[in-house]
């Protein structure tokens, strides 16, 4: 479909040039860029357009619609981008921040689940656990290596001098 765009853009290019410069986006850069581009003359249809920027057609038209519909803060406005809800919830993170930061603490990860499952009710596998507990609230379960009952002190005391 290689259309003329018939889009009524009420900026003035010395506007838009000015729009494209306080841009802080890439994705606001390239919006702004489009309609510049567009009102300029310098490209004709949306596919000649679109080759030029390197994004889709429909893309380009899905921008343009926006612009149509709500003009330059419709065109701009960046959705926020809705995931999975976390199993473990910010109160419950606190907490376990709390009992993390307790001296006695946890011996290991199999042990925060069992509290959480315990305490807080929430069933978290144990990667889930895992990842909150050591990149997300940056805590370490220190536990120290076990040590041999045959080992002899001294011996340990004249590695530890040489």
């Amino acid at each position: 479909m290689c259309r003329v765009a018939k889009i009524e853009i009420t900026e003035s290019s010395e506007e838009l040039q000015k729009l494209l410069k306080q841009q802080q986006s890439a994705a606001g850069k390239e919006r702004i860029l489009a309609l510049y581009l567009l009102k300029t003359r310098q490209v004709e249809t949306v596919q000649h357009l679109a080759v030029l920027l390197g994004r889709g057609r429909i893309t380009l038209q899905r921008w343009l619609k926006h612009y149509r519909q709500g003009g330059l803060t419709a065109l701009l406005e960046v959705k926020k981008k809705t995931g999975r809800t976390p199993i473990i919830k910010p109160a419950v993170r606190e907490k376990l921040r709390q009992e993390l930061s307790d001296p006695q603490g946890f011996s290991s990860y199999g042990e925060v689940r069992t509290w959480l499952r315990a305490v807080m009710g929430v069933e978290a596998s144990y990667k889930v656990v895992h990842d909150t507990v050591r990149y997300q609230l940056k805590a370490k379960l220190k536990v120290p290596r076990p040590r041999s009952t045959k080992q002899s002190p001294l011996v340990v005391e004249n590695f530890k001098k040489n």
